[in-house]
């Protein structure tokens, strides 16, 4: 055991350090929906909080598809960094920020125009949607800065760059709740504005946040060498298309297991408000730690992705494993802290005592929901840095609605076991795509290792 972390301890270090500023910016993408439920639960009241929840739950369908689609830029420059072709980068970020923009504005056409007339047959209370359409569309106006400040945070996400993106998510994270609670409660002679208001402090947060990103980027001497030839007017097809070649199926991965989820805060939904309410309390926390071991995962992919450029396997192999055993340690212990803090974690964000309860044994399951959240994602990305996302991308739609969703309708609904058995069904989704991510990552593995031996041998 001994010789086994002697050998691992650099990679562990190297992960670590790249991944600690990534794993608190990915964090703190939550953080705002975080922030977002505690203010309403605590100043709005049950109701408010349960439209927080299906608002949240639609909206993150579309955030993901983003968010996804920006990713493509990262794994394209760790792997242009690795061959240092420096110039190749900053024609990259040029397309990326133009396919962001275009991305943003048709994510917004899609709940201006599809969610907002949805949200009203999904058979969910009418309370809860006439407080959820208002927040829903200030939210959405929101995907457009976010999408600007992607494709700044890829870009030096890839060359790894991870501490300012994570700096500027800590102080817009610190604004957002200042102005959540100024504008939900009416403060300084603003009238109060109950759901929206946390709706409206989200929107001027990702605003600025685009801008102070753009800023570093553009002024840092950091980037001078990537950015010698940088065009904001200039569009490529092969560039673009290599960037949506991975983004568009990482977008899918996010669409496949968020929409899970999605779904399952909806059929929670049609059981009562206080069990969508405690689905909700306990999918936010249960997302906090997932932020968390997707940070892992994106570290996992620049350095598979640099070292997959320069064609070294064997470093490859190694930062893969490592990421692997760091995100086993650090699920193990949020699993145990939720099974011991179950009872006391929920109060963070209601004091409604029927929530709270049925919170309390969601935590236990997720738990052991954890484990296999934080291992799924990591293969996920390992995958990504070598440029694999289609296989992971049909693995994700068996593991989450193939067997995940209708599992967790059975017995939610069918078998009549609640919001549990809903969890139950999850679990059971996010265990499919652990196991199965992590053969295909050793099939691949093991095919580069056989092909760099095959052109060596054929020299």
């Amino acid at each position: 055991m001994g010789w086994q972390l002697k050998r691992y301890k650099p990679y562990y270090i190297n992960t670590l350090v790249l991944a600690g500023p990534v794993m608190i910016s990915q964090l703190g993408h939550m953080l705002v929906q975080v922030a977002d439920s505690i203010v309403v639960g605590h100043f709005a009241g049950t109701i408010p909080l349960a439209a927080v929840s299906l608002v949240h739950s639609i909206f993150m369908i579309v955030m993901v598809i983003g968010l996804g689609i920006a990713y493509g830029l990262t794994p394209l420059i760790a792997q242009e960094n690795g061959r240092k072709n420096y110039i190749e980068c900053g024609a990259l970020l040029s397309n990326s920020i133009w396919i962001n923009l275009c991305a943003g504005a048709g994510l917004f056409c899609l709940v201006y125009f599809g969610s907002m007339a949805a949200i009203d047959h999904l058979d969910q209370d009418p309370a809860v949607v006439r407080e959820a359409k208002p927040y829903l569309f200030i939210l959405s106006l929101s995907i457009v800065p976010l999408m600007v400040f992607s494709a700044f945070k890829q870009f030096a996400e890839g060359l790894g760059f991870t501490k300012q993106a994570m700096r500027i998510t800590i102080w817009g994270n610190a604004l957002n709740v200042v102005l959540a609670i100024v504008f939900v409660r009416g403060m300084f002679g603003i009238e109060p504005m109950g759901v929206s208001g946390v709706g409206y402090a989200t929107l001027i947060d990702r605003c600025l946040m685009a801008v102070v990103m753009g800023a570093y980027l553009f002024r840092s001497v950091n980037f001078k060498a990537y950015l010698e030839r940088f065009r904001l007017f200039y569009m490529d097809v092969s560039r673009s298309c290599s960037i949506l070649k991975i983004g568009a199926p990482v977008a899918m991965q996010y669409v496949f297991e968020v929409g899970a989820f999605a779904a399952a805060a909806v059929i929670a939904g049609t059981i009562g408000a206080n069990e969508q309410a405690a689905h909700q309390v306990a999918i936010t926390l249960a997302a906090l730690t997932y932020m968390m071991a997707s940070g892992i995962a994106a570290a996992a992919t620049i350095k598979t992705g640099n070292n997959f450029g320069q064609q070294n396997f064997f470093r490859l192999r190694r930062f893969a494993v490592s990421s692997y055993h760091i995100v086993l340690l650090f699920m193990g212990v949020s699993a145990l802290l939720f099974a011991l803090l179950n009872q006391y974690l929920p109060w963070i964000f209601t004091k409604d005592m029927a929530v709270i309860g049925i919170a309390a044994q969601l935590l236990i399951i997720a738990g052991l929901f954890q484990l296999f959240d934080g291992t799924q994602v990591v293969g996920l990305g390992i995958l990504r840095g070598v440029g694999d996302v289609n296989i992971p991308t049909l693995i994700t739609f068996i593991a989450y609605w193939v067997i995940g969703l209708p599992t967790a309708y059975s017995l939610g609904i069918v078998l009549e076991l609640g919001v549990i058995g809903i969890w139950y069904g999850l679990t059971l989704g996010l265990l499919t795509s652990s196991v199965l991510l992590y053969i295909r990552y050793r099939k691949v593995l093991s095919a580069l290792q056989t092909s760099r031996f095959e052109s060596q041998f054929s020299r």
